[in-house]
């Protein structure tokens, strides 16, 4: 599993989009610009008890929304399955003999980068 911090970077770029202005501000200024609660409270001219609440209910709406929805689990499993994937190939390259290789190398290739640029 991710970091904490990490985790819910992840959780806001597939759900961000679903908070509030408010809270997609603040916890972007806390998250992603590494800003301290009072950095962003004398910045937005509000409490820094406010600023706390505020991104306390953004982690728990992202984690809602995952909860109901799933995609970051969906999205972390489709990407170790293409991993697993891409190890496979790499294995059964390795055991192919070199006049086979030279007969599959294009179709090797192109499922390597077929791989790759979803990885």
């Amino acid at each position: 599993m991710l970091e904490r911090r990490a985790y819910l970077i992840l959780l806001f770029d597939f759900y961000g989009a679903l908070l509030t202005e408010k809270q997609k501000s603040m916890f972007d200024l806390y998250y992603q610009w590494d800003l301290s609660l009072g950095e962003i409270a004398e910045q937005q001219k509000i409490s820094r008890q406010a600023v706390y609440d505020i991104i306390r209910r953004s982690e728990k709406a992202l984690e809602e929304y995952e909860e109901k929805l799933g995609l970051v689990k969906k999205f972390q499993d489709n990407k170790e399955k293409l991993q697993k994937a891409l190890e496979l190939i790499d294995k059964l390259e390795n055991q192919l003999t070199s006049s086979q290789k030279q007969n599959e190398e294009s179709l090797f290739r192109e499922l390597k980068n077929l791989l790759h640029s979803v990885v």
